[in-house]
């Protein structure tokens, strides 16, 4: 009759002991912090938790995990802010009545930036969709126009 309750009860105590261990230990805190961060997209103070709570815990594989998805949720903002950047300097050039030789290159070094940059943008499980659809987005829009600038 007693084991019918022991085994429980030891089963309870240790999973209690874990949750308040999760709760104070300040790796954990920090690393439950990064993860709100994440999912609120704002990825460089998720990497920036997550690393101080990996630097705290070298074992502690939510911070590992949070770490590297905000770094490539970081390359994949940036990868589309340039794009961004770029396409607003090729429209610019665009709005001339004749456009030079010199802008034809410029515009053909900025296209072939962001087509090279995209082959080292590598999505995971985790990556956002949304970043992962815009990113390849412009990829498309800068392979279409390289391809016209080199006619």
């Amino acid at each position: 009759m007693k084991s019918k309750f022991l085994f429980p009860l030891i089963a309870f105590g240790m999973v209690g002991f874990m949750g308040v261990y999760f709760i104070i230990n300040p790796s954990y805190q920090k690393s439950i912090q990064a993860k709100y961060y994440f999912e609120m997209a704002e990825y460089k103070e998720a990497y920036s938790l997550a690393n101080e709570a990996f630097s705290m815990d070298v074992y502690n594989r939510m911070a590992s995990t949070i770490m590297a998805q905000s770094k490539t949720s970081i390359l994949y903002v940036n990868y589309i802010a340039q794009a961004k950047e770029y396409m607003l300097a090729i429209n610019k050039i665009a709005i001339k009545d004749e456009i030079s030789t010199a802008d034809r290159v410029r515009i053909k070094i900025m296209s072939e930036i962001v087509v090279d940059s995209y082959v080292k943008l590598a999505p995971s499980v985790l990556t956002d969709k949304v970043l992962v659809k815009d990113a390849a987005k412009h990829h498309d829009e800068f392979e279409k126009l390289l391809e016209k600038v080199t006619r």
